[in-house]
């Protein structure tokens, strides 16, 4: 209290209880939760809507990517066939550099998937310890 006494600060409903300020509290926190879950909600929908433009416009260029190599492939055969004076020559110089590329990818992909762990290894370990820490706290 001040010297003129009145308390320090403004009381505005001074004779509540202990239950009703607990009650107040606890409404007022689930109400913030729950305007932090929509706010979540709201940036997460945004997010995935531009992860999905993204996305699309992404298959997009694979696809014209791959019409422009065909066309290229089907370029660069018709040109061999008229340097080697033989079309069936041509596509198959061709075919056989799309298949070495084609092998070096297979092989490249196949050991990259040959590392991946199947289980979240660091998390396991994790768990693992607090398994630990909590059959010490217990006994």
């Amino acid at each position: 209290m001040t010297a003129s006494g009145s308390p320090p600060y403004p009381v505005d409903e001074p004779d509540q209880s202990v239950g009703d300020l607990v009650g107040k509290l606890t409404s007022d926190f689930g109400s913030l939760v729950q305007s932090h879950i929509q706010l979540a909600k709201e940036e997460i929908v945004t997010e995935l809507k531009q992860a999905g433009r993204g996305a699309g416009l992404v298959g997009g260029a694979a696809l014209a990517g791959w019409i422009a190599l065909l066309l290229v492939s089907f370029a660069s055969a018709w040109g061999l066939a008229e340097l080697f004076d033989s079309v069936w020559l041509g596509f198959l110089v061709v075919g056989v550099v799309w298949a070495a590329i084609a092998a070096a990818l297979f092989i490249n992909g196949r050991q990259t998937l040959q590392e991946i762990e199947p289980m979240p290894r660091q998390t396991m370990n994790e768990l693992e310890e607090d398994k630990k820490w909590l059959t010490e706290q217990t006994n």
